[in-house]
């Protein structure tokens, strides 16, 4: 079987980084697999030790010009399927290229956010299969009318051989960021866009700091309104001393484990994978009951979920944890066995594995 694969994200971002974990594993299985991606692009030289990779220009929803150049990829290289990984144009381009050429396609769904009825009506007869990374999404395309035989659930993956609870690095942590062994680190990994909730969670710390003053906050991520968070951050003593934001780290497998809660609580969310990274690593989550973050939080077992945009409670759930090292440690350590149980590498590649026989009616 030949897989081409198209991912059009510049970053290594949670979506490009799910691709290079199930084309390791592909070829694991003897699947020879073939990555489209954009010039430039963080995950080109990720994807290279297992799929041969293909580098194009790729500008966005409105360039044309990649329908033309995916049909010759296609031609070139004569896939069984072509895998649809992201929007950005390639899913509309890519699967118009699949249907020109005769090959079947799947695409990966990794958000929530609805669509007009008419542009699901249009966009997903395009499809062969849809693989979506979370129930939640599921649920949302079911009630948008795409057809419950074309939707397959294959939930995302986290790489529990990197992120373990080990603390080694909490010295170095302490000394990178500033952070005093009494000092209590509520930790948030996403990227900056409103949907993820910083400003939520900015709202709540007042409230967070009156009862436990101890307590630092560290934003990673980048994104179109860092800067308005930063802003707002440095307009304010009391968050000015407690919260960082230090940007993109590729070094998060030493950062997680010397969190002591990870707060996510976004509006709309996919899945939430610096959720499974962090409860990989031992940490008890606090998050919003959007999108497909109640599969990876269950609350009382491994963290809390809050409402969206619900600031009380946010606080509150914080303030909750950051009383008791006894409900942390047992957050933790269920949290890191609940995503070796659902969220394995190995079911992931299984799951897409599976849609791709259904796809070619192998049997």
């Amino acid at each position: 079987m030949k897989v081409l694969h198209v991912e059009a994200g510049m970053h290594l971002y949670g979506g490009a980084l799910q691709v290079v974990f199930l084309l390791r594993g592909l070829k694991e299985r003897g699947v020879d697999c073939v990555l489209a991606c954009p010039d430039g692009s963080a995950i080109a030289r990720e994807a290279a030790p297992h799929a041969q990779v293909v580098t194009l220009p790729m500008k966005g929803d409105l360039d044309v010009g990649l329908l033309g150049r995916l049909r010759r990829l296609i031609r070139d290289v004569r896939p069984d399927v072509v895998h649809l990984h992201s929007r950005r144009g390639s899913d509309i381009w890519g699967a118009l290229a699949g249907r020109l050429e005769g090959v079947p396609v799947v695409l990966s769904r990794r958000v929530d956010n609805p669509e007009a009825r008419w542009v699901v009506n249009l966009k997903y007869r395009l499809y062969d299969e849809v693989i979506t990374i979370s129930d939640g999404i599921r649920q949302v395309l079911l009630s948008e009318g795409v057809p419950a035989h074309k939707l397959h659930c294959v939930l995302s993956a986290v790489d529990t051989q990197q992120y373990q609870p080990n603390r080694q690095h909490l010295d170095w942590f302490r000394d990178a960021f500033q952070v005093a062994p009494d000092e209590l680190v509520i930790g948030m990994v996403a990227q900056f866009i409103q949907r993820k909730g910083h400003q939520t969670l900015l709202d709540a710390l007042p409230a967070v700091f009156a009862q436990h003053p101890r307590t630092k906050v560290i934003l990673f991520g980048q994104g179109p309104i860092r800067d308005a968070i930063q802003a707002r951050v440095q307009a304010s003593p009391e968050l000015a001393a407690r919260v960082q934001l230090p940007g993109f780290r590729r070094d998060l497998e030493q950062i997680l484990p010397c969190l002591d809660i990870l707060a996510h609580p976004a509006f709309m969310e996919g899945l939430g994978v610096s959720l499974l990274q962090a409860a990989a690593c031992g940490v008890p989550l606090v998050g919003g009951r959007a999108g497909g973050i109640p599969e990876i939080i269950q609350p009382g077992l491994n963290g809390e979920l809050i409402e969206p945009g619900d600031v009380a409670a946010l606080s509150s759930a914080l303030n909750t944890l950051l009383a008791s090292e006894d409900l942390r440690q047992r957050y933790g350590e269920s949290g890191r066995k609940w995503v070796e149980k659902f969220f394995s590498i190995a079911a992931m590649v299984e799951g897409n594995w599976l849609v791709y026989k259904r796809t070619l009616n192998i049997y």
